[in-house]
C-alpha cells in the first residue's frame, strides 16, 4: 500500500532551523510525545544552522496525540496541517480532540 504522506500547509514558527518563508522544509515531523495531550512540533529546532530542503514541503512522520481525531495507528489523516506558535512553543493547529 502506498500512502501519501500529509503535507504541511504553513507553519508560522519562524525561528525553526527548518522554516523558509513561513513553510516548512524537513521530510517530515513528528508532533506530540508518548501520552501528550499537547499537539507540539517534536522536530521544532532553534539553531545558528538551516536545516531541511528548499524542493520539499514538509509533511507528519508520525502523530503521538493519542486523543488527536486524526491519529489513526500513529498517522495523521487530516488533509493537511498548519503548525504555529502557541504559548511559546510550536503546535499543530489543526489537532482536533476525539
Amino acid at each position: 500500500m502506498d500512502k501519501p504522506m500529509v503535507k504541511i500547509a504553513s507553519c508560522n514558527v519562524t525561528d525553526c532551523s527548518y522554516n523558509k518563508h513561513n513553510s516548512c522544509h524537513t521530510m517530515a515531523i513528528t508532533v506530540g510525545g508518548p501520552g501528550d495531550t499537547c499537539p507540539n512540533c517534536d522536530t521544532y529546532m532553534h539553531s545558528n544552522q538551516k536545516g531541511g530542503v528548499m524542493d520539499v514541503q514538509g509533511g507528519i512522520g508520525a502523530c503521538k496525540v493519542e486523543n488527536c481525531s486524526y491519529n489513526q495507528s500513529l498517522e495523521c489523516t487530516a488533509q493537511s496541517v498548519d503548525v504555529g506558535v502557541h504559548e511559546s512553543h510550536p503546535d499543530c493547529f489543526t489537532y482536533k480532540p476525539k
